[in-house]
């Protein structure tokens, strides 16, 4: 990845921060975007940008805004002359009941897990096929093939992010750019330990107990899926070996989609 430049959405933090640490150890400048306190988002990217020795940058946009999104890819054109790769990581949860769904909540979601995957690839587009070459990687989920109840935005999103996935790797295919997605299962984020305490309060268990229930009850391996592993997945899908490879849905699910 040396001198390739890199966008991360929603990379401050959890999943995101990994895959942007890994495209900056790997020698490429990258672009942080994402929310949180600008001090430690500044220590962040001063620490990698020294730490590896190439540029860092952070871009604040606001992924439910179009026009921002474009600004995001704009900006990093300007100031690198490209991007290389696109990771449309940016992504948020809400969980309830169909009916009780908050019109405002779903709006919100799809926002950001879907329509900033759509309007962050129009973006780079053009400039990928004038060079002749890209990479796209739509981190999606293993609830992009399947349902999950109280997660109606959520698994339309997933689903909806892998059909743009294959339709942009077709309209790629052979310029030298790939579009494909990672699709995690469990993976030991914030929002899976609220999940687990949540388990652990309302079934009386403790919380070695409660998280073993909801590994094996849908990830086969019992274990998680590690922002290191995703990182790794990300990094072959830029470089040769993957040079063939699009329109495809990578899984790190333990067994999850295989059930």
């Amino acid at each position: 990845m040396q001198d390739r430049t890199v966008v991360v959405t929603g990379s401050t933090s959890g999943i995101g921060a990994a895959l942007a640490a890994a495209f900056a150890a790997a020698g490429a400048n990258v672009v942080l975007n994402g929310f949180g306190d600008a001090a430690e988002i500044e220590t962040t990217r001063r620490g990698l940008a020294q730490r590896h020795g190439v540029e860092v940058l952070y871009h604040g946009a606001d992924m439910t805004l179009p026009e921002e999104i474009s600004d995001l890819i704009v900006e990093t054109e300007r100031r690198f002359g490209a991007v290389d790769v696109l990771v449309n990581n940016a992504g948020i949860q809400h969980t309830d009941r169909i009916e009780d769904f908050p019109p405002e909540k779903w709006d919100a979601l799809i926002a950001i897990n879907l329509s900033a995957v759509f309007h962050g690839t129009a973006a780079v587009l053009p400039g990928m096929r004038r060079r002749g070459w890209g990479r796209i990687v739509n981190i999606a989920s293993n609830h992009g093939f399947g349902g999950g109840v109280n997660k109606c935005a959520y698994v339309a999103a997933k689903h909806a992010v892998l059909g743009l996935t294959k339709v942009t790797a077709l309209e790629t295919a052979g310029s030298g750019i790939t579009c494909n997605a990672i699709c995690p299962g469990w993976v030991k984020t914030p929002l899976v330990d609220r999940q687990i305490e949540t388990r652990a309060v309302r079934d009386g268990l403790d919380i070695a107990e409660a998280t073993w229930r909801l590994l094996i009850e849908q990830q086969p391996s019992g274990r998680f899926t590690t922002f290191d592993q995703l990182a790794a997945a990300a990094l072959f899908l830029c470089g040769d070996g993957a040079a063939n490879l699009t329109g495809s849905s990578i899984t790190q699910d333990g067994g999850w989609t295989a059930l």
